[in-house]
């Protein structure tokens, strides 16, 4: 079944569930757009801030990590003050900073609050876990990262996950690890990036989940089965001493319990709330849930706002830099030779993979809209984007979410997984043999599989 046939078998969702960006809580009816904002034409020499950030971004961690570390914030800002006075002074186009400016409060209020509500929950493992475990382990993980996201899912996870494993533990616990948990499950929800950025531009809540499902549930049900293969063997090349520690019961205790009701009352928000509002409720519940945890549980998780900072700085120089590479693709997206779903799902993909996924998936979503001479700037756009047709972003959502496990770089919580697992003392691979041993020759064969069977024609 090609992705053609699975796109179209769903209904649109109803205005209570894909709540429009312009509406009346009044009268109940969609309303015009007031401000829609009208892509520029940029100079192709504008875009060049953006390509410095993205590079910066994917390489000064690996060769410089010490000087990027205390110059991310400055090098994020400058660049980002440079497209920004570029729009305001010489476009003559700040209506256009001020829509972004607003977007990016909504992606930080959705990453931050999930991020701070599952920082309040501490799960503790008093076994070790066999092959099958661990399987299960990791399909909890990627529902998990469905429900609060695959940064909250991973910072909560990741810890439990290698005390289960202690005994046996090796590299592919980790690569595995990032690719369902980190990656794969955040393909279906828009509660972390990338699919968030499409979130903040008017796709609806549900629609990933209604038109990715059936590639999702492949790609997941493929890895998990290579998941086993591996774990099998590398349990039953384990001393006799260790397999018999790991035939004891495994035992949970989930401290924080309380926060799980908060993380329900985020879901809604999201959901139901409309734009403000939801902003405004998400960061409420985040600050009574940081307030109310003990002290305790999140010491327990080692819970800073570091990772928040780092993405709060990072992304506002993306989403500054990023305004003339998205106003490009939406007025010369034909030039681009984009036109199936294959294509979108490869290039997204593979850009994704070496580049953040974030601002790969908005870039790819523009060029899309672009094809149909339509604007992300324009709200009703994505919604006439979606009623004729919209099967190129199921490619694109399913390419820049998943491909984001091809390297430590391609999504953010890669390399908070990565960061955990050294400080730990457990055996973590490098960048390289992280690609090369584990990413691509579990990963690509799954990709090649699924874009033959949905996204090919």
């Amino acid at each position: 079944m090609y992705a053609q046939d699975f796109a179209c078998r769903f209904p649109p969702l109803p205005l209570a569930i894909a709540r429009p960006r312009c509406y009346s809580m009044r009268s109940n009816q969609i309303m015009m757009p007031m401000a829609a904002i009208t892509a520029v034409d940029p100079a192709p020499a504008s875009i060049i801030p953006f390509g410095a950030l993205l590079l910066a971004i994917a390489l000064a961690p690996v060769f410089l990590k010490h000087h990027w570390e205390r110059h991310y914030r400055t090098i994020s800002a400058g660049l980002g003050a440079i497209t920004v006075c570029y729009y305001v002074f010489w476009m003559k186009a700040g209506g256009e900073i001020l829509h972004v400016a607003s977007d990016y409060l909504a992606f930080m209020a959705i990453v931050g609050s999930f991020f701070a509500i599952s920082g309040g929950i501490h799960i503790r493992v008093r076994s070790e876990a066999r092959p099958w475990v661990n399987t299960l382990f990791l399909l909890g993980g990627v529902l998990l990262g469905s429900l609060i996201g695959t940064t909250g899912a991973s910072m909560l996870l990741i810890r439990p996950w290698i005390r289960m494993n202690k005994y046996r533990f090796t590299g592919h616990h980790i690569a595995f690890f990032i690719f369902l948990v980190s990656n794969i499950g955040g393909a279906l929800v828009p509660l972390g990036p990338p699919l968030v950025m499409g979130l903040t531009k008017g796709v609806p809540f549900w629609w990933p989940l209604l038109h990715c499902w059936m590639p999702w549930a492949t790609t997941t049900a493929c890895v998990l089965v290579m998941f086993y293969i591996v774990d099998r063997v590398n349990y039953l090349r384990a001393p006799r001493a260790i397999r018999e520690i790991e035939t004891g019961a495994l035992q949970w205790r989930i401290d924080g319990r309380r926060n799980l009701l908060f993380i329900a009352f985020a879901l809604v928000a999201v959901v139901a709330f409309p734009p403000g509002i939801r902003e405004l409720a998400m960061v409420a519940a985040a600050a009574l849930s940081y307030l109310t945890t003990p002290k305790p549980v999140h010491d327990a998780n080692e819970f800073t706002f570091a990772p928040v900072r780092e993405i709060a700085w990072l992304f506002a120089g993306i989403f500054a830099t990023m305004i003339p590479a998205l106003d490009y693709l939406s007025l010369h997206a034909g030039k681009l030779g984009l036109h199936s779903d294959m294509q979108f799902y490869w290039f997204s993909g593979l850009l994704s993979g070496v580049l953040d996924n974030a601002p790969t998936y908005l870039a790819f979503l523009a060029a899309a809209l672009g094809l149909g001479h339509l604007s992300l700037g324009n709200p009703g756009d994505m919604a006439a984007f979606l009623a004729q047709d919209g099967r190129n972003l199921a490619a694109l959502s399913l390419g820049s979410s998943c491909f984001g496990a091809l390297t430590y770089i391609g999504n953010g919580p890669n390399l908070i997984v990565k960061s955990i697992a050294v400080h730990s003392g457990v055996n973590t691979p490098g960048f390289l043999r992280y690609a090369i041993s584990y990413a691509f020759p579990v990963l690509i064969p799954v990709f090649l599989l699924v874009s033959w069977l949905f996204f090919r024609g």
